[in-house]
């Protein structure tokens, strides 16, 4: 998995990318078929911004989230693309068609 961090008006420092990738590394245990992760940190006076797109094979993830702290911001956004990356896990697994069960005639 290939993670890019940028920042606009906020500059990525060493603990702040360690933090990403270790908030990052969650999704990856829920679903194994990440090929790349593109994170945009924003400061807009008191808010702070991050966005992140999550590619995975056949659709892109996006997912923002905005807070007073940049941490906790980094936090919820791990939060909702978790949530995101689970439910296209269960989607692709539904599509792909689970054994029917089985009726009992009576």
């Amino acid at each position: 998995m290939n993670i890019h961090i940028t920042g606009h008006h906020v500059e990525v420092t060493a603990a702040i990318r360690d933090y990403v990738h270790s908030k990052l590394e969650r999704v990856t245990r829920h679903f194994d078929h990440v090929i790349d992760v593109n994170v945009i940190l924003t400061v807009d006076k008191l808010v702070h911004q991050v966005e992140a797109t999550v590619h995975v094979r056949g659709k892109d993830i996006f997912a923002e989230s905005d807070d007073q702290n940049m941490y906790a911001a980094i936090d919820s956004l791990t939060d909702k693309l978790d949530r995101s990356v689970i439910k296209h896990k269960e989607k692709q697994q539904d599509r792909r068609g689970a054994a029917p069960i089985p009726v009992d005639e009576e």
